[in-house]
């Protein structure tokens, strides 16, 4: 079964509960199915969950917890999966930048693999063709005939085999999608510093599910924070333990020069370009590696509560 046809599962199911969820659906003039989480709609905590099992193609399960009572907020994001590489690195990774006259929106989901464009898929492979398309758009408007064209052409069916499902970031539903995302930075991260993702058998991660913001800016600070200072991932692996031990220090999220404050002050000190960031700041603040061949268990990186209480808005 294809990542795409894995995904149209839940968002069929997302359609069939839209008013439990508090959701919408509607189809566009050129039959593309649209699915609003959060733009025009209230959304919630469960329409959150299926959105980021939609972002990882059904191939991980997306739940809550709590949060360790350090941090400033109850509740946590759990991710958990025995196909990392598929559900986070082909499907869920952000990495598709949708920019049309009218529009603007980070892809992310199945379609990705689909259109198979991004340089990331030339290294880990896992491209697919498939005959419904379905993708998440993080943005504050809903699709419009232009992007999704755009997205339609890229994969190579007419607009009417396509589905978008699509949240503000200052929305619950937005919110915990992106929260969702603590296990897909360390494997990008990890992947970016030279380690063969092959040998990532499972994973998991969580961070805590900040308060969500009154604008899209706010929200997205917010959400990168609750991931850069309160995420922890898991990984079980297999190979040697001196690459491990050699690269273990630099995945969390402090080994940046850019580590300690507030993302959104980070962002404003390059002038609101993220491409100005240190890449190597995208990343969890803890993660933990279990070696499955030799039993070694490897733990680097720190929690920052002091920068999640100034992130949430608890003091100056």
């Amino acid at each position: 079964m294809t990542l795409n046809e894995r995904a149209k599962y839940i968002t069929d199911t997302l359609i069939d509960l839209a008013t439990d969820l508090k959701i919408s659906s509607s189809v566009s003039s050129d039959g593309t199915q649209l699915i609003d989480l959060g733009v025009t709609t209230t959304g919630g905590l469960e329409a959150g969950r299926l959105l980021a099992e939609t972002c990882l193609a059904g191939l991980a399960h997306v739940s809550y917890g709590s949060a360790p009572s350090a941090f400033p907020t109850a509740t946590a994001v759990q991710i958990d999966t025995d196909h990392p590489i598929r559900a986070c690195m082909a499907s869920q990774y952000a990495g598709w930048q949708l920019a049309t006259d009218d529009y603007f929106g980070m892809g992310s989901g199945p379609m990705r693999a689909a259109a198979g464009k991004e340089k990331l898929f030339a290294e880990i492979g896992l491209t697919e063709k498939a005959s419904h398309i379905v993708g998440v758009i993080e943005s504050g408007q809903m699709p419009t005939a232009s992007v999704c064209n755009l997205i339609a052409d890229a994969c190579a069916v007419t607009p009417d085999k396509l589905t978008l499902a699509y949240a503000r970031t200052a929305s619950l539903a937005g919110t915990v999608q992106v929260v969702a995302r603590s296990l897909e930075t360390a494997l990008h991260k990890m992947h970016e510093l030279g380690f063969d993702l092959a040998r990532v058998q499972s994973g998991t991660g969580v961070a805590p599910l900040p308060p969500v913001a009154a604008d899209d800016m706010s929200g997205i600070g917010r959400t990168n924070d609750a991931i850069l200072y309160g995420g922890e991932v898991t990984i079980w692996v297999t190979g040697d333990d001196e690459s491990i031990e050699l690269m273990g220090s630099n995945i969390p999220s402090g080994a940046s020069k850019d580590y300690g404050k507030p993302f959104i002050e980070i962002f404003k000190q390059y002038d609101q370009d993220f491409y100005k960031i240190d890449p190597h700041l995208f990343s969890p603040a803890v993660i933990n590696i279990n070696n499955l061949e030799t039993g070694r268990y490897f733990r680097f990186g720190q929690f920052n509560p002091a920068v999640l209480e100034r992130s949430f808005g608890l003091h100056p």
